[in-house]
């Protein structure tokens, strides 16, 4: 893969870099600031973003432009950002290192944004666990405050964007948009009906707009070098920019790797995370976190932007790519996750409930190798009864691994199955007429 260059995990690369001010000003932090705040018309920042093709990092990849384009022009009162920092998806850390290696670069986005948006009060909703996180994040907010780049009349330009952390209690279902809201508003995190949507009826039941933190990050750097720059960085015109990819399972060298979108996932494999951990070959792999549907080894060539993951049957999600090898039984992963998505269901709704439930109890009877031949249908079943039924995409998340190795590892299923019924079998059999 020729060199790309870093955008988002460039000044952490370099030696010496601490996250503090000094060395985020010394890197060129704080710039787009100076150069949009009271230069730049809100709408117009609105538009260049639109025009750089930014899509949002957290999953569903919606254009960020446009989302923010959705809030009433007419509204006369508070507007409100939230920063979604509430990285839960099994496989997916990359949001953890940005804040806790370079947390300048995401409070210059979230002014950015809150300039562009109207939004004087914005929020950092940060997972419980990541405490370190949350300590450095109160720290810079200070620093920067005290330097004038957060808070009222920033830089003397009449602008004020606030920026607060709120930790939340470490529910999967919070990250979320609707669900986050709800957690931030003092009540239990489960997700809204939609509609309306947060645009209109969001936080305290204002227009709001809910961004991840990778997705704000790179506004500082698209206000600096503009959007055409960015536009021309992936697989444009629809999937533009760099995105960070969280490696980890059977390879080499786990980690973030941010790489120009539009690379394949055998170059991100092989060539980023260094290949295969031994000497066995690949088997399968999850391209967007535990809520994307697993890929096979005929996969590897397909392009890491939206439009291909999603023609091959999947989707890239959180961005946390997940490797397995020969060997690995596809069904206890499965298992693994469903057990996952069964503790994390807010319970709300009743498919999802209910329906986690018993695929759990299915699969693991199945993995027990005391399944029976019903029970294919029975998991098939309750995925079709599941996914589309429920407030939010928890329920299409949660069926995404038990369709998808059904559908490519099917014979696994059936082995262990067929192992069930020989032992019954033989159980079956006098203990004194066996051989």
């Amino acid at each position: 893969m020729p060199k790309h260059e870093q955008i988002l995990l460039k000044n952490m690369s370099q030696s010496g870099y601490s996250g503090s001010l000094a060395d985020y000003e010394r890197a060129g932090g704080y710039q787009a600031i100076r150069k949009a705040l009271g230069k730049i018309a809100p709408a117009d920042v609105t538009a260049i973003v639109m025009k750089s093709g930014l899509r949002g990092r957290g999953g569903a990849g919606f254009p960020t432009g446009v989302k923010w384009g959705f809030l009433p022009k007419d509204h006369r009162g508070p507007r409100y950002l939230c920063c979604n920092a509430d990285e839960s998806e099994p496989g997916t850390f990359k949001d953890r290192q940005l804040m806790e290696r370079d947390p300048h670069q995401l409070l210059e986005g979230i002014v950015l944004a809150g300039y562009a948006i109207g939004a004087e009060s914005t929020y950092i909703y940060i997972r419980g666990e990541m405490v370190l996180g949350s300590k450095i994040l109160e720290r810079a907010i200070e620093e920067a405050k005290a330097a004038g780049y957060v808070g009222r009349n920033i830089l003397g330009t009449g602008v004020n964007v606030d920026i607060v952390v709120h930790r939340g209690a470490g529910a999967y279902i919070c990250g979320e948009e609707t669900a986050l809201l709800e957690s931030l508003e003092g009540k239990r995190g489960l997700p809204r009906v939609k509609p309306p949507f947060p645009a209109t009826h969001g936080l305290y039941n204002k227009p709001t707009v809910v961004n991840n933190v990778e997705t704000l990050a790179n506004l500082p750097h698209i206000l600096n070098r503009g959007a055409e720059w960015f536009s021309s960085i992936g697989s444009p015109p629809k999937s533009t920019g760099t995105r960070i990819f969280c490696v980890s399972g059977h390879v080499k060298r786990p980690g973030n790797y941010e790489v120009p979108m539009g690379v394949t996932f055998r170059e991100l494999i092989y060539e980023q995370a260094g290949g295969m951990r031994g000497d066995k070959p690949i088997k399968a792999f999850i391209p967007g976190g535990a809520s994307a549907p697993f890929l096979t080894p005929a996969h590897l060539d397909v392009k890491l932007d939206f439009e291909s993951v999603a023609a091959a049957g999947s989707m890239l999600g959180s961005g946390g790519v997940t490797v397995m090898e020969e060997g690995t039984s596809m069904v206890w992963a499965a298992l693994r996750l469903m057990e996952f998505f069964y503790h994390e269901s807010c319970g709300k709704c009743s498919p999802c409930r209910e329906g986690s439930s018993w695929l759990v109890q299915t699969m693991r009877r199945i993995v027990a190798k005391q399944g029976r031949a019903q029970d294919l249908e029975t998991l098939t079943d309750l995925c079709k009864n599941i996914a589309g039924r429920t407030v939010c995409a928890f329920g299409d998340a949660e069926v995404a691994p038990i369709m998808s190795t059904l559908k490519h590892w099917r014979q696994e299923y059936v082995a262990l199955i067929h192992e069930a019924d020989a032992a019954n079998l033989i159980r079956s059999i006098p203990t004194g007429t066996r051989a």
